[in-house]
């Protein structure tokens, strides 16, 4: 790492512009629709059914729940269940966002599988830990009530994996260390956001980054963070400890992805190179080409995600077996 100078030329970059919200005087946020919201499927003609839930109505959370029309037989005679928790800094976007929806529409069809997305608070509004705690709500759902729900007739809970993608990951990552005591087979971080007030030569070489430029960058931290902390908190940084420290070395086995355009990549090689250095089993996988983000607009990187996340799920069937 390299200590940042505090005369980063950002050339008058203006990162609410780029992110397209607006802070209001509550402290509240206006956005701007990126992603037209998606509705659920109900059609019997799709592979894929998909049906909203109400979470904890007092957050006015709730879960948007992927089944497969026709599982493959020869896969087995259960579903794997994924929790899944959508990107965007913690300040943007939805479950029922255009491109986190037919992710895990993919998912649900292709693995095949149960998911359910968490459509969980956001920031400033609703500052970290609220991601946390909704994450937490959505475990012990699907952990309890969800048996009562005949669309998990076919799930299989003993393969409950979490997942998410950037600040999903970040979100997977901190609700499994406060779900130590539960059975989760495993966790999948694509491109997980985490941070540090030391710049990395990644964050400095993609300073100017087209989807994540540092200005960006360090406002979603801003908006994020618990008031008066700085990117060395334990929420952003995951290398300085925390509450939940000695439980690190207790997570069940983690994918982690990753691509070398994202300025990101070195934070989230730190991650892996922590994560095993307590034992933690990691499968990591890391290419030299891609964005942050990338899966959500290039097929062939979709493919190639899916493929690992496929992988990754099934061969915990196998390990179970041994």
């Amino acid at each position: 790492m390299t200590r940042s100078s505090k005369n980063e030329n950002q050339n008058e970059f203006d990162p609410y512009t780029f992110l397209r919200i607006i802070r209001n005087p509550d402290g509240s946020l206006t956005r701007s629709e990126t992603f037209p919201p998606s509705p659920p499927n109900s059609s019997p003609t799709g592979p894929v059914l998909s049906k909203d839930v109400p979470l904890n109505p007092a957050h006015n959370t709730w879960t948007r729940i992927f089944r497969p029309h026709n599982p493959n037989p020869s896969s087995s005679t259960t579903l794997p269940i994924i929790i899944y928790f959508h990107g965007g800094g913690f300040v943007l976007f939805s479950a029922a966002s255009q491109p986190f929806h037919a992710f895990c529409e993919r998912m649900a069809s292709e693995i095949p599988a149960i998911i359910v997305s968490v459509e969980y608070r956001l920031a400033p509004e609703h500052r970290l830990p609220a991601a946390y705690d909704d994450a937490a709500d959505a475990i012990r759902w699907v952990r309890v009530d969800s048996l009562r729900d005949p669309w998990f007739d076919s799930g299989d809970p003993s393969r409950c994996f979490l997942m998410g993608g950037s600040a999903g990951g970040n979100i997977v990552y901190h609700a499994a260390l406060r779900a130590a005591d539960l059975q989760i087979a495993g966790l999948i971080l694509s491109e997980p956001y985490f941070g540090g007030e030391e710049r990395t030569e990644s964050e400095l070489r993609l300073v100017r980054d087209r989807i994540l430029p540092l200005p960006a960058n360090d406002l979603l931290w801003s908006l994020s963070l618990p008031d008066g902390a700085d990117r060395d908190h334990e929420f952003c940084n995951p290398l300085v400890g925390g509450e939940h420290e000695d439980r690190v070395g207790h997570l069940p086995r983690c994918l982690v992805t990753g691509h070398g355009q994202d300025p990101l990549v070195d934070r989230q090689r730190e991650l892996v190179r922590m994560l095993e250095g307590r034992g933690v089993k990691v499968v990591s996988h890391f290419s030299e080409d891609g964005f942050h983000g990338v899966e959500l607009f290039d097929p062939r990187k979709l493919e190639e995600l899916m493929s690992r996340i496929m992988d990754f799920v099934s061969s915990h069937k196998i390990t179970s077996q041994l």
